[in-house]
């Protein structure tokens, strides 16, 4: 049975604070700063060269960007210190001063990918049409208020515009439907005095990220050409591939949101790249000798979302017992400086679970890459039972994504009560090289939920979980292996899904433009036998221990009508189950007020199937 611990629910919703996006200039550094606790919302931060921190952006404004619907980077910062960023409600782009001036038209547009020029932004704008039509195109904005300029268009998607260091190229990434980002892209660039284009490398089958340029005849780029994210260097013709450091480890992240940068060029020629499995590590490279060095930093891993000013490295780190920070490092010096912090204060670092990496073996042959997460012992009589303790498998979303060891108040929420945490990087998750990657391709609700499965089977076998109290958790595709492994086994003694995919078919019909062809890559192409063999909904009367469902009301990437209709059917079966629905809240909890009754429901669920 589950005891007190000094982590509550409301500490836990209020260490949600989101820091990301790092820009450095002159000495200034800005971030932005997702606040639960007023309700959401992106304010950009600003802090001076004296250290002296203002926040810019005061509600109700709103730093966000609904391209692709998971946005980005929201903002820019010019040569000369304005900001221009997208306004969460309008989705247009805005002149930051006393009172914010808009620069773009009320037609619904959206903008991202923002890239200050001589006077001028690029970006990656996204229109919607009529009857579901989205056009997206690479344009370049006036500051001074004149006329939007169309400069790429034609393709599904575009992504990471750069101009050359002469002004004369435009590279970017572009990829087409069905593909996704991480499946097939290609890096193009464009001549702007006549708009000729062309392809310098990747396709249908290589994923080409983030293009920087070198200097006016060569770029550098991302590419997993050898079964990894690794770095190369390229000719502007395509003529000449470098490998800068061949390795086995990944450079990048997956292209879920734009904006971001995994590397970037210092002041000095080398390259600062994050690299790693699982969490990437930061260091130098020296692109003419091959030489990286790791940065001696106590942050085990970053966020792909770096910057630089002079030998400054700025960027989002984190630890398993260090709060995510804005983290400054002096590539010189050495100092190592975290500017702000997640979590302004810890709970007793014991209260702190210390993450182990794990690779339980999976049933078709392969390792499972997971972090355990023991829970503590009761503070007055270590183990309550003297036995084996409850677990709850977390399963991330995505699929295409990664569960690193990022400090995690949720994790020690329940660790603190003695609840395990077994964190699945299943087959199809990221981190681990294009192979392990594409075990999803076409067996989605198999791979995934057969790894899900061995992981908890492995908890009970090593004598760490009590095999009768098993819990199994997660967001979004992960809420859709949660239910398609409580339809297919009787390992977890209760399942809890966030805004999960109940249905394909309807999941294809009524998604969002950047993933309506996803489900082809995971599952195949529409085929009634495969959908019905794969999607719970189909399957729920395999389902008969009790289910928590919670749900966004206003989610445009899974429709709230996917929990509903699983609880439901549960509870026609007379299967028990509560469903949890929340208004004004989309797809991920963003308030601290929904955060805390949800996490609140969890516990006392877990304390029902545990006791």
């Amino acid at each position: 049975m589950p005891w007190h611990s000094p982590i509550s629910t409301t500490d836990v919703a209020r260490a949600g604070l989101w820091l990301g996006w790092p820009t450095a200039r002159d000495g200034r550094l800005w971030w932005t700063e997702d606040r639960p606790d007023e309700g959401g919302r992106t304010t950009i931060v600003h802090r001076a060269a004296d250290g002296t921190r203002r926040e810019l952006l005061p509600a109700p404004w709103n730093a966000r960007t609904r391209v692709h619907e998971y946005g980005g980077r929201p903002y820019t910062v010019t040569r000369d210190h304005r900001v221009v960023f997208s306004h969460a409600d309008d989705q247009r782009l805005y002149l930051l001063g006393e009172t914010p001036v808009p620069l773009t038209p009320d037609d619904g547009s959206r903008y991202a990918d923002l890239l200050a020029g001589d006077g001028e932004l690029w970006c990656v704008r996204e229109r919607h049409g009529d009857q579901g039509k989205v056009e997206r195109a690479i344009v370049s904005i006036p500051l001074d208020g004149g006329p939007i300029v169309e400069h790429v268009t034609g393709g599904d998607f575009y992504a990471s515009p750069a101009l050359s260091p002469d002004g004369a190229h435009l590279a970017y990434i572009t990829w087409n439907h069905p593909r996704m980002p991480w499946n097939g892209t290609e890096l193009r660039i464009t001549r702007l005095a006549d708009r000729s284009s062309w392809t310098v490398k990747g396709g249908t089958s290589e994923s080409v990220l983030a293009p920087q340029w070198k200097d006016d005849s060569h770029l550098y780029l991302v590419s997993d050409w050898s079964g990894w994210w690794n770095l190369y260097e390229i000719g502007i013709y395509g003529t000449s591939s470098t490998a800068l450091f061949p390795a086995e480890e990944e450079f990048a992240w997956p292209l879920w949101q734009l904006g971001g940068l995994p590397y970037l060029v210092m002041a000095d020629g080398r390259l600062a790249v994050l690299h790693g499995r699982g969490d990437l590590r930061l260091g130098l490279l020296d692109a003419d000798s091959g030489e990286l060095a790791d940065l001696d930093v106590p942050y085990a891993g970053w966020r792909p979302m770096l910057a630089a000013d002079g030998p400054a490295l700025i960027g989002i780190g984190y630890g398993a017992a260090v709060p995510t920070s804005v983290v400054r490092v002096d590539t010189v010096t050495g100092r190592v400086e975290g500017l702000r912090r997640a979590v302004a204060e810890l709970p007793d670092v014991a209260c702190l679970p210390v993450p182990r990496e794990v690779a339980p073996q999976g049933r078709f042959g392969g390792q499972v890459h997971a972090y355990l997460y023991p829970p503590a012992e009761h503070p007055e009589a270590g183990r309550a039972d003297g036995g084996a303790a409850p677990y709850v498998v977390f399963v991330h979303g995505g699929p295409t994504a990664h569960a690193g060891t990022e400090l995690d108040l949720e994790k020690a929420f329940f660790t603190s009560r003695g609840i395990g945490v077994l964190d699945v990087n299943y087959g199809g998750s990221t981190g681990y090289g294009r192979a392990y990657r594409d075990r999803l391709r076409g067996q989605w609700g198999v791979v995934d939920v057969e790894d899900t499965i061995a992981a908890a089977e492995w908890l009970a076998a090593e004598g760490l979980a009590d095999p009768a109290r098993i819990a199994v958790r997660g967001h979004s595709s992960g809420g859709f292996t949660v239910m398609a492994a409580m339809c297919r086994s009787a390992v977890f003694a209760g399942g809890v899904s966030y805004y999960g995919i109940s249905a394909l078919g309807p999941l294809t019909e009524h998604t969002h433009d950047f993933e309506s062809r996803y489900v082809e890559w995971l599952a195949g192409p529409a085929d009634p036998a495969v959908y019905a063999a794969r999607e719970p909904l189909s399957l729920v009367g395999g389902v008969t221990k009790p289910m928590l469902l919670l749900q966004g009301l206003d989610d445009p990437i899974v429709a709230p009508e996917q929990s509903s209709a699983f609880a439901d059917a549960l509870s026609e079966r007379g299967v028990p189950c509560t469903y949890l629905a929340f208004d004004g809240e989309s797809h991920g909890f963003r308030r601290a007020e929904t955060r805390t009754a949800a996490l609140a429901a969890e516990l006392a669920f877990y304390q029902q199937l545990f006791s």
